[in-house]
């Protein structure tokens, strides 16, 4: 197994400390902290990695959180599999993973992460991280993102709630959307799925509310989970093979 490069200056060493409250069997994740600040102009030649030309046209916060996204990949993958391997984005925007291997990467706000599996252990994988929103953004965009059972349940909560309620129903259907996507293969939205319940102890429940194939049908029932570090809230939904 040929070593990595070295991570550039504008990443910190990979966090490979599961940070949610059920760690996946035969998974691998890994997180990095980064700063577009420190991004150096050659810091892609030298982690070798080529950029696609949206990212050479677009700024360094961009440029970083994808190189980020990217080192966390392929150092997810190799611990996994021993596999030297960037994964492209694909014609739908979304990562090509290794045909064996199922994954995914996020980032937001200075930190990134990436995690793979192999197919015969999980066979989609969908995780996202946010920033916790204010109790006002919160406000305004919770018509947008929760179904209308959604909001009458948040509603019945007490309002310091409210802010976390609002992220945590916008990353897990988020990462529901990243473990299903490539399985189904159809687009499907916000209003296509709903959060059940979800306790403090970071565990979640969600209902499909619309079909996607012969398998994920209306009323489909997943788990996911979530952990909040740092004012930013991580979610995972794994779906098992």
């Amino acid at each position: 197994m040929n070593p990595l490069p070295p991570l550039p200056a504008c990443c910190t060493p990979f966090d490979d400390q599961w940070p949610l409250p059920e760690a996946l069997p035969g998974s691998v994740l890994l997180g990095t902290h980064f700063d577009p600040s420190r991004l150096a102009g050659d810091d892609f030649q030298r982690s070798a990695i080529e950029p696609p030309a949206s990212i050479q046209r677009s700024v360094a916060k961009r440029q970083a959180e994808f190189l980020a996204g990217r080192l966390c990949a392929r150092a997810a993958l190799q611990r996994l599999d021993g596999l030297d391997c960037i994964p492209p984005i694909g014609e739908d925007r979304a990562p090509v993973w290794p045909a064996h291997i199922c994954g995914s990467i996020t980032h937001s706000a200075g930190r990134a992460a990436a995690i793979v599996a192999r197919k015969e252990d999980w066979r989609g994988l969908g995780m996202d991280l946010e920033n916790l929103l204010s109790l006002e953004r919160a406000e305004r965009l919770a018509g947008e993102i929760l179904t209308p059972a959604e909001l009458r349940r948040m509603t019945a909560a007490p309002r310091e709630q409210l802010a976390l309620c609002v992220t945590l129903t916008f990353s897990v259907k988020e990462s529901l959307f990243k473990a299903l996507y490539p399985l189904v293969g159809q687009r499907f939205y916000f209003e296509h799925a709903e959060v059940l319940e979800w306790h403090a102890s970071g565990q979640i429940r969600l209902r499909l509310l619309t079909d996607l194939s012969s398998e994920w049908r209306n009323g489909s029932e997943l788990h996911a989970q979530f952990a909040l570090q740092d004012e930013q809230l991580l979610s995972l939904v794994g779906i098992r093979a």
